[in-house]
Formats: C-alpha cells, sequence, structure tokens
C-alpha cells in the first residue's frame, strides 16, 4: 500500500502495548458515528484501557504514518467464523483507502479455518456500510439498539 506521497503504508501487527494510541483513535473515530447514531454509549466510546489491552492481546492491525497510528482493526476467530471488528480510522485520515486496507489485511491474515467474515455497523453509518458493501459483505439482518439498528453483514472467504 503506497501513501499520498509515494511512502509505503504498511499495515503492522498491534499488540497490548499500543493499546494507548488504539484507545485514543477509536474514541476520536466514534465521535462521528455517536454523532450520526445520536447515541453517545456506543461501546467502542466506553471501552476502558484495560478492556482495550485484553483485545489486543488476540488478532490486531494498524496502520502508522509519521509514526503516528492512524487506522485499527480486530478480528476473533470463533470456529469457521471471523468477527471483524472496531476498523476504525482517524477522522483527518478517512477516504483514503486505509479502512479498506486493513480490512482486506484482517481477511487475509485470519487462520485457514475461518470460512465466513462477519461484522456489524450502525444502520447510519453511510461510509462504513458503501465500504462492506464495496468489499463483498452482504446484509443479513438488523438488530435494534438504542434510537437505530445494527447491521449485520457477512462474507463468505474467497481462496
Amino acid at each position: 500500500m503506497v501513501g499520498q506521497l509515494g511512502h509505503p503504508r504498511p499495515v503492522i501487527r498491534l499488540g497490548v502495548a499500543d493499546a494507548g494510541e488504539v484507545l485514543t483513535l477509536q474514541r476520536a473515530a466514534y465521535v462521528t458515528e455517536a454523532r450520526a447514531h445520536d447515541d453517545w454509549d456506543l461501546p467502542p466510546l466506553l471501552e476502558t484501557l484495560d478492556e482495550t489491552r485484553a483485545a489486543l492481546s488476540g488478532l490486531s492491525w494498524g496502520i502508522r504514518e509519521a509514526g503516528r497510528l492512524v487506522a485499527s482493526v480486530r478480528l476473533t476467530v470463533t470456529g469457521s467464523v471471523g468477527v471483524i471488528g472496531r476498523l476504525v480510522v482517524a477522522p483527518d485520515r478517512q477516504g483514503f483507502g486505509l479502512g479498506g486496507s486493513l480490512l482486506l489485511a484482517a481477511e487475509a491474515a485470519a487462520p485457514p479455518e475461518v470460512t465466513v467474515f462477519r461484522l456489524f455497523t450502525g444502520s447510519k453509518s453511510v461510509g462504513p456500510l458503501a465500504l462492506y458493501a464495496k468489499h463483498g459483505y452482504r446484509e443479513t439482518h438488523r438488530t435494534p439498539e438504542n434510537n437505530h439498528e445494527l447491521v449485520h453483514l457477512e462474507k463468505t472467504r474467497v481462496r
């Protein structure tokens, strides 16, 4: 992946030591979602540093630009299902392909037993919904969440 100025933007593994940066990035990215859904109790905004550390002990990746963490994603594997979560991009870096790069990287790095990927986003998350559709995710169902809905999406792994 090449950045705007021709500099590489490699996808890197994240770990527990990155928790503070990931939490800061996550909160910045989800403010837009909270506004769109008029819901300030979104789990990513309420997650604690300890919860972030615990999550980062699993599979997670990020992209840094000039040393700054600008995007991150997590993957939780249960049997043949890979659940993609907390795909976030810094507000000032959205629209530059970082989210798509991380989505593809998480799918590619999933263990071989994963045959399907699942994720969800808010019903008013126009950008993420378009991104997921572009990458082959299809809506399976919706569930109520405060004053909006969560859109659940799925994609069969292509080998």
